[in-house]
């Protein structure tokens, strides 16, 4: 007999999953996505009399990055935290608005540039937030687009599905998110932006580390507990990952600090 329950949300489609991590995110991955976020604005031609969208802004790296040249920047998320932090910022030339990027309640043509990094490619419906990025840009504005170039993610997700796919090549849970696997292909990842309603989209590469912090032995393997790869492993090959993961971080770590190189593919397109 099948539940008559809704199936609860993955966390990463669920806002309170994101509004709980407001403060982690901010201290352990904005200066990391700030690196690629920076690099994706810097492909943009705005400036102080440009108006700009960043879809799903997170704790605001792309949009400061965007305030930065003088725009006006409308950043939109759908976690209330979130949204509740870009606004703490007290920039007068950023609007943070709580919305969904699958359906925009924003006019068509609004923009001069839109921005996404690593947002739209966790949307349950990605393609639906490409289209409406397309939507509210003005014909012959811009967009820029940052997904990661592996399926597994980036940083410790990334880490962790290389070391389970080595011991376990049989158990890597695929992550839940269909856009991460369908973008990281450079060749698929242009036709969809240009299935959303851009043109001759330009993908370049970027490579930079992510930084983990590994002083304390203990907390490593709180950085998995909650992750999908980790959840389908039982109990020895939990153990057994971990002390890879102990091994690799000793053979590589410089004083407290292990690098894992991570690399996105940003797509920069115009408005047809």
């Amino acid at each position: 007999m099948q539940s008559s329950e809704p199936a609860k949300p993955l966390p990463y489609n669920d806002p309170a999953h994101w509004d709980k991590m407001v403060t982690a995110y901010e201290a352990q991955s904005q200066p990391f996505t700030t690196l690629f976020a920076d690099a994706a604005v810097a492909t943009l031609p705005i400036g102080p009399a440009s108006k700009v969208l960043d879809v799903a802004t997170g704790t605001g790296a792309a949009a400061l990055a965007a305030a930065r040249t003088g725009a006006a920047v409308t950043a939109i998320d759908f976690s209330a935290g979130m949204v509740a932090r870009v606004r703490a910022h007290g920039l007068p030339n950023i609007e943070a608005r709580q919305m969904d990027g699958q359906a925009l309640d924003l006019p068509d043509a609004a923009f001069d540039a839109s921005v996404s990094v690593f947002g739209v490619m966790l949307f349950p419906d990605w393609r639906a937030g490409l289209r409406e990025m397309a939507r509210v840009t003005r014909p012959g504005g811009s967009a820029s687009i940052a997904v990661w170039k592996s399926a597994d993610g980036a940083a410790v997700h990334l880490l962790l599905s290389q070391i389970i796919r080595r011991l376990y090549p049989d158990n890597v849970t695929p992550m839940p998110c269909t856009g991460l696997a369908e973008l990281a292909d450079p060749t698929r990842f242009a036709a969809a932006v240009i299935a959303a309603g851009f043109s001759e989209p330009a993908i370049t590469e970027i490579t930079h580390d992510f930084t983990l912090k590994v002083a304390d032995p203990a907390d490593i393997d709180k950085l998995f507990e909650f992750m999908p790869h980790w959840s389908g492993l039982d109990a020895g090959q939990s153990a057994a990952v971990a002390r890879a993961l102990r091994s690799e971080i000793e053979q590589r770590r410089t004083g407290d600090s292990f690098a894992i190189p991570s690399t996105a593919l940003i797509a920069t397109a115009q408005r047809t």
